[in-house]
């Protein structure tokens, strides 16, 4: 076994130079390099036997990526990548986390060039950067919305599969991490480092947090078949999980082709030293952690339970810096037992995937969907317990779906630009091709009032209040184009969920609520049966909602008092003892003393 540096001239234009490495305790090698200055490329080369049927893969042929490198130039895929030693001296000066509460707080889910692109008003050179996000038209927009959060889809540095390449695509949403430290080039105007951590700290000065969706369950090296990058060839037996039957197979839980080894010390170490890194260094305030249950599973490939209290999860507890972020689990992955809503521990918030659902169902017009509605809109209690409502991360869209605009125009997926004859993404969206532009608006407008006022943290997709729309595409992740960027020549519901949020913030507070029938009793045990039910009142504290998904109007009798009509998303109008609720419309009322 031995270990070799392998320092390279500016941009790597001639052979490197060699250096080896020293063996050291707890699966370390180390040499002290005085002379290396910012701007020094590297890569590694290991050395050791290539036994893949022991799960052994080292290539001394093979430069690889540092796991802990800091920056990385190049072409990943293409295994031409370099490790870079930075300066990392930013002034931070004053800032300060907003530290947010989860019961105040609104995430707005984006892509750092898809948000940032087309956007007339920044520069061109800065388009689709860190930078960009953190210039003063993107800010703007977030900050008039009433956005707490911004969550980035992935950031780290990650490589093209070959596959794509080779049809000219690439994997845009960037869910392929090989460097967990390493802010990904791509979103780099000159210095990504730099240029994220201003990023940060002009968010943080406008109150905005910032959330990483970060990719810890598997790496951008793929199945046996794939690139050795990086892990692969520092040691494939600790980084990822094998095949106990056969070694030189990857267990995947992931759909990738691989799971990262998160019981081994190493590779949990190396994923605590990775978000620890992103907090103390860079500044963020959360992490949304993709496939989260592909981290807490249990060593044994014989029996790889999920383990709320296993290694990963219990690390991330008594962690006195990770402590005081936000957590947020994707609660499933792809392996048998993988879907693990509201089962991960206190203080984890998980996104709510049954409220997606239903939300869609309803306003569709489906039948038998009214007492799962009521439990969604007043925190899911029954699946997040003592954690609700503020564990259940609510949503309608995101990047991995139809957006708004598409919700309501496709009854069916279009995915034909991906290269897989539209077989990839779900085939089951609730989704529906409504008849009208007057039709398709209302019931926008329908889903976002219903997200912002539920109890929960709420989710919005960034291009909803433009009106993006993906040509019908729910799985976007190798467009990056305009089926992917952002047209900021919409807007008209920007103004709509800035009201919202204004009202969430003046009105949805934890208080009893009571479900109100139309004829203005309260709702009983039968009522919740019935299936063709699709009309309920929600009277919690200060407001009360009426939902309309039937095709026809419902007269709904007024409770007891005085009572102002606040919104109407089929448009405005007065009322008396009833209120005339049109057909596919909600109306939010609150009392007039």
């Amino acid at each position: 076994m031995g270990v070799e540096l392998c320092l390279f001239a500016a941009r790597g234009r001639r052979a490197p130079d060699g250096v080896e490495l020293a063996p050291h305790a707890d699966f370390l090698w180390r040499r002290t390099l005085a002379e290396a200055r910012p701007g020094q490329l590297y890569a590694y080369r290991v050395h050791g036997p290539f036994a893949p049927e022991q799960g052994l893969r080292f290539n001394a042929a093979r430069t690889l990526l540092d796991p802990y490198a800091r920056a990385i130039v190049g072409r990943v895929a293409a295994g031409h990548g370099r490790c870079e030693v930075i300066d990392d001296a930013f002034t931070w000066g004053d800032d300060r986390p907003p530290g947010t509460p989860w019961e105040e707080t609104i995430v707005y889910e984006a892509h750092v060039k898809g948000l940032t692109y087309l956007h007339p008003e920044i520069p061109p050179p800065l388009r689709g950067t860190y930078a960009a996000i953190g210039s003063e038209p993107i800010v703007s927009h977030l900050r008039k919305l009433g956005v707490t959060a911004l969550e980035l889809l992935p950031v780290h540095a990650c490589a093209d599969d070959k596959r794509l390449l080779q049809l000219g695509l690439c994997n845009y949403w960037g869910y392929n991490s090989v460097g967990f430290f390493a802010p990904d080039p791509r979103f780099g105007a000159d210095n990504p480092v730099a240029e994220f951590k201003t990023m940060v700290k002009r968010l943080h000065a406008a109150g905005i947090e910032v959330i990483l969706d970060v990719v810890y369950n598997h790496t951008g090296e793929g199945d046996h078949h794939g690139p050795t990058l990086c892990f692969r060839g520092i040691d494939n037996a600790t980084y990822y999980r094998l095949d106990p039957a056969n070694p030189w197979r990857y267990v995947d839980y992931t759909g990738t082709g691989n799971t990262l080894n998160l019981p081994h010390p190493a590779a949990l170490r190396l994923v605590m030293d990775s978000l620890r890194y992103w907090v103390e260094e860079m500044h963020v305030d959360g992490f949304r952690f993709d496939l989260a249950p592909a981290l807490a599973r249990g060593p044994s490939e014989t029996d790889p339970a999920f383990e709320p209290r296993g290694a990963f999860l219990a690390a991330i507890a008594q962690d006195p810096v990770l402590a005081r972020v936000k957590l947020i689990a994707e609660p499933w992955d792809v392996g048998e037992g993988g879907y693990r809503l509201g089962a991960f521990p206190a203080p984890w918030a998980e996104w709510n995937d049954r409220y997606r659902d239903v939300l869609r169902r309803y306003w569709r017009g489906d039948e038998s969907c009214l007492a799962e509605l009521a439990a969604r809109l007043t925190g899911s209690r029954e699946l997040f317990g003592r954690r609700a409502p503020q564990a259940s991360v609510n949503f309608v869209t995101a990047h991995d779906g139809f957006t708004l605009e598409d919700l309501v125009s496709y009854a069916h997926k279009h995915n034909e630009a991906n290269g897989e004859h539209n077989r990839d993404g779900t085939s089951e969206n609730y989704s529906r091709d409504w008849e009208s532009r007057e039709l398709k608006d209302r019931q926008k407008r329908n889903f976002l009032a219903t997200l912002l006022l539920s109890r929960g943290v709420p989710m919005l997709l960034a291009g909803d209040e433009l009106g993006h729309t993906q040509r019908g595409n729910n799985n976007a992740y190798c467009q990056d184009n305009e089926i992917s960027w952002l047209n900021w020549q919409g807007g008209e519901l920007g103004d709509f969920i800035a009201r919202l949020a204004a009202l969430r913030k003046m009105h949805c507070r934890e208080e009893d609520t009571v479900w109100l029938a139309p004829e203005g009793r309260e709702m009983t045990d039968e009522d919740w049966k019935l299936p063709y039910a699709r009309c309920a009142g929600m009277r919690t504290g200060g407001m009360l909602l009426l939902l309309n998904a039937h095709d026809g109007e419902v007269a709904f009798k007024m409770p007891a008092g005085g009572w102002q009509l606040v919104l109407d998303t089929a448009g405005e109008q007065g009322f008396g003892t009833t209120y005339a609720l049109r057909p596919r419309s909600l109306a939010l009322l609150t009392p007039t003393s």
